[in-house]
């Protein structure tokens, strides 16, 4: 290797390999430059071509002992590292969505918000109003039918009462119910 510069990477290269700091810092500020570049051409994004750096200097430091002159100049070997690890981010970011877009998507409530806590409070209150205007008998008979869940043969039963009363009940309270609604404004 005839190339000053060359020789002088090489150099740093074999100290970094030592575990010599002050060497590592200095090939860090003669090639950082030329390797940011050559991640930037290929990341297209100046935060991921920095990310790349790091991990590539990071690279570099732990495997300084595998650089061999005789099969490449110093520059070549660290440019393989920085553009074999720009690459891989690239396909990582092609085969991966987005972390912050897949949270923010799986999180995201379009039902959610005050505004619609604050209807289904007045819908609550609306519904409420409307159940007291019921006779004892309907209501008794929609609350135990919707707020317990029991069906119309088991209502029947709870309530002693034969199964066409039940269903009669229901189908009349709701009616009311559905008129009580309306003439509050409040719609389905």
């Amino acid at each position: 290797m005839t190339d000053p510069a060359a020789q002088e990477l090489a150099a740093l290269l074999a100290r970094t390999a030592l575990g010599d700091r002050v060497a590592f810092a200095a090939l860090y500020r003669a090639a950082s430059s030329k390797l940011f570049g050559v991640s930037l051409r290929i990341v297209r994004e100046r935060p991921l071509a920095e990310e790349v750096l790091q991990d590539s200097f990071v690279n570099i430091w732990n495997h300084a002992a595998d650089y061999a002159v005789a099969r490449s100049a110093p520059l070549t070997w660290m440019t393989a590292i920085v553009r074999n690890r720009s690459l891989d981010i690239v396909r990582r970011t092609r085969e991966e969505p987005d972390v912050d877009d897949q949270l923010t998507n799986a999180l995201a409530d379009d039902r959610a918000g005050p505004a619609r806590d604050a209807q289904e409070r007045a819908d609550a209150h609306s519904i409420r109003d409307c159940l007291a205007e019921l006779e004892g008998d309907q209501r008794q008979t929609i609350a135990l039918a919707f707020y317990h869940g029991l069906s119309h043969s088991e209502l029947a039963g709870h309530l002693r009462k034969p199964i066409g009363t039940v269903k009669t009940h229901i189908r009349r309270g709701l009616l009311r119910i559905r008129d009580c609604l309306a003439r509050m404004g409040v719609t389905a």
